[in-house]
């Protein structure tokens, strides 16, 4: 008994609620794996168990399919096979591919992964022989970061379409509140005035390094891997860069041990992920904020909050929330792959096995985040006059009277900064605001400033004040107006640079399956134009 556990020294050790079978003298024999020639056992249950990868390995059949589709036409067109096997093996290959869309295709446990799995049922169609021939000149090795990648260049694909989704609604949001005044922060203070639309837009241009990254990422990841085999390549003369055309890659990772030996294409789309989340996170945080009665200069829609099951009052912004405490998770998967990267020697370790649940679970939660915060962007309610109020309470538009001061009285910031430095203090110390225009006459005077109170309405109006600002990149609504345009047009470039990628993909899978289909119409490579 472990101490402290509880458990009888007799109970059967159990998963999942699953009885494990522990082998005796008596079952041992001959290996019946695939790569079991020089074993005289199969795995213990208990070992099968620790081991196996279907389940991650799941999300890459049909990637295993393509990828064994394109090895085996190099094969035959490098003269590795005959063509006559090629046909073999591309009928049993199209089989498993028609099961698998039909959803008749599982994999199976004790086959390991999902490589074994394929072969397995390519051996049950073709025959051992053809399904030995598939695996000419490759291993699982290579085979694994192929189906990987694949599957994961597709996925980050998938993300900036999701990504631009967000930005779309943000600056559909934005438009026609380029003069809608709301106060901008610093220290979570008032600062200076601002707009709806420069807010909104600030995570527009934010998102828009965010697609960067991802676009990065899918560069890096998207070189062939396959022909590098377990790690020093092969003797057969095969076309490597006939196999990457073949299944969409855009050229070849060259070095086959750096190719086997290396997971920092995964540690670079989770990088990517965690700072795209870190960025979400930021905006889920200001709606948190900004929806709060202390606040209230917006409403989420009661579609994307929740109540409380004691307190009938309450509207909590649960989907921001989630948004926020979701980002910590994906922190932890990009922690985990580069913990499991972390001195690891070269060539093939089976800890890379633990390298696709943690990318798949962050892409997962990444999307998922981007879809809900979509749809909460698109239905929030802007507190528009409450904002505008709000904006006059505190001071926000200090900063433009200074200016104002330096501009029209020639007189350095500095001494500006100190005069309406005091103006506010004395302003404070009498329980009034800017707004309050014969108090800021008064005390201006005391500084030797005489200002009307035309004057001074003119210059401390925040509406006033946000049509001042002009530099390049200000909350000025003509430059939001551009910023926007300029935001729209990126968006849109950064969209055909991704559908160019997936219309390559597509491109790719289809000359690989009318390649299929003329062999098995019993045409010959050199009837496809290879």
């Amino acid at each position: 008994m472990i101490p402290g556990w509880g458990r009888n020294a007799l109970t059967p050790i159990r998963h999942c609620g699953k009885k494990l079978h522990m082998p005796t003298d008596k079952e041992q024999g001959k290996s019946s794996k695939l790569w079991g020639g020089r074993f005289s056992a199969d795995l213990a249950d208990i070992a099968l168990d620790y081991s196996e990868s279907t389940q991650a390995d799941s999300e890459m059949i049909a990637e295993d399919v393509w990828g064994s589709q394109g090895h085996a036409i190099m094969l035959a067109r490098c003269g590795i096979i005959a063509e006559e096997d090629l046909r073999e093996i591309l009928r049993g290959l199209r089989r498993t591919e028609d099961e698998f869309a039909a959803g008749r295709f599982s994999l199976k446990r004790e086959l390991e992964d999902v490589h074994m799995n394929v072969e397995a049922y390519l051996r049950e169609d073709a025959g051992p022989e053809f399904a030995g021939k598939l695996h000419t000149a490759r291993s699982r090795n290579d085979q694994v970061v192929t189906d990987a990648k694949m599957h994961l260049r597709t996925r980050v694909l998938d993300l900036q379409e999701a990504l631009a989704q967000l930005q779309a609604a943000l600056l559909e949001r934005a438009r026609g509140h380029e003069s809608t005044v709301m106060p901008g922060y610093t220290h979570t203070q008032h600062a200076q005035p601002i707009s709806v639309a420069f807010w909104l837009s600030s995570y527009v241009s934010m998102y828009t390094r965010d697609q960067r990254r991802l676009a990065n990422a899918f560069e890096i990841v998207n070189q062939s891997p396959l022909g590098a085999a377990a790690l020093a390549g092969t003797s057969f003369p095969t076309d490597r860069e006939l196999s990457a055309e073949l299944l969409g890659f855009d050229g070849c990772h060259v070095h086959a041990l750096d190719i086997i030996g290396s997971r920092d294409w995964v540690i670079e789309t989770l990088a990517a992920l965690a700072m795209l989340m870190c960025n979400l996170s930021r905006l889920a945080e200001e709606f948190v904020l900004f929806s709060t009665y202390e606040y209230r200069m917006i409403e989420i829609d009661d579609a994307y909050s929740s109540g409380s099951s004691i307190m009938p009052q309450k509207k909590n912004p649960c989907i921001a929330e989630l948004s926020r405490g979701n980002t910590g998770a994906v922190y932890g998967r990009l922690m985990e792959m580069l913990t499991l990267m972390k001195a690891l020697p070269g060539g093939y370790n089976r800890d890379f096995q633990q390298d696709k649940p943690p990318l798949w679970h962050a892409l997962n939660l990444v999307e998922r985040t981007l879809v809900a915060l979509t749809a909460m962007v698109r239905t929030v309610t802007f507190k528009t006059e409450h904002m505008r109020e709000v904006v006059g309470k505190n001071f926000a538009t200090a900063t433009e009277l200074a200016n104002y001061l330096v501009s029209e009285r020639g007189l350095p910031f500095r001494t500006c900064h100190e005069i309406v430095g005091g103006l506010v203090a004395g302003l404070i110390a009498q329980g009034k605001t800017l707004d309050d225009h014969d108090a800021v006459r008064e005390l201006l005077a005391q500084h030797g400033q005489e200002m009307s109170v035309e004057e001074i309405a003119s210059v401390c109006d925040p509406q006033a004040c946000l049509g001042r600002q002009q530099s390049l990149g200000s909350t000025g609504p003509e430059s939001v107006t551009r910023m926007l345009g300029q935001l729209a047009e990126q968006l849109e470039a950064d969209g055909a640079v991704a559908a160019g990628r997936r219309e390559r993909i597509a491109a790719a899978h289809e000359k690989a399956s009318a390649i299929v289909d003329a062999v098995l119409a019993g045409r010959g490579l050199a009837d496809c134009g290879l």
